[in-house]
């Protein structure tokens, strides 16, 4: 029998973990040398992705008002436009929470209270509040 060999397009990559069972499911462990994995807040994704989504409902016309889209997602208007708040933050900052490096000071309750409009204003507002985004 002869043994196969890799043709010159093959890439062979070694990625070292174990596969370990934990309560009937498996888990993969990486080695202790690995980096760590970033810590994303789905909390705050999620909220992200809500802002987006309803602002562009409003911009597209499926909704006139804050109000009509509250009804529609049974949700107080209040909130509503709390959540849509985020939809202002630099993408910078958006990217760093998508990324998982927003930091554990960097929360949703944090993150939906009063900012500044300015782009360049936010880093410096984020960072007294002792975030790090």
């Amino acid at each position: 029998m002869s043994q196969l060999r890799a043709s010159p397009e093959t890439l062979t990559v070694h990625v070292p973990f174990r596969l370990k069972k934990r309560g009937g499911r498996k888990e993969i462990q990486l080695p202790a040398d690995a980096p760590p994995q970033p810590a994303t807040d789905n909390a705050l994704i999620k909220a992200l992705g809500r802002a987006f989504r309803w602002k562009r409902m409003l911009d597209t016309g499926d909704f006139t008002t804050i109000n009509e889209l509250a009804r529609h997602e049974n949700i107080a208007p209040s909130y509503m436009t709390r959540v849509l708040r985020l939809t202002l933050l630099a993408p910078d900052i958006v990217e760093a929470i998508l990324d998982g490096r927003q930091g554990p000071e960097a929360t949703l309750a944090r993150l939906m209270q009063p900012f500044p409009l300015e782009w360049c204003e936010q880093a410096d507002h984020f960072s007294q509040l002792g975030a790090t985004l």
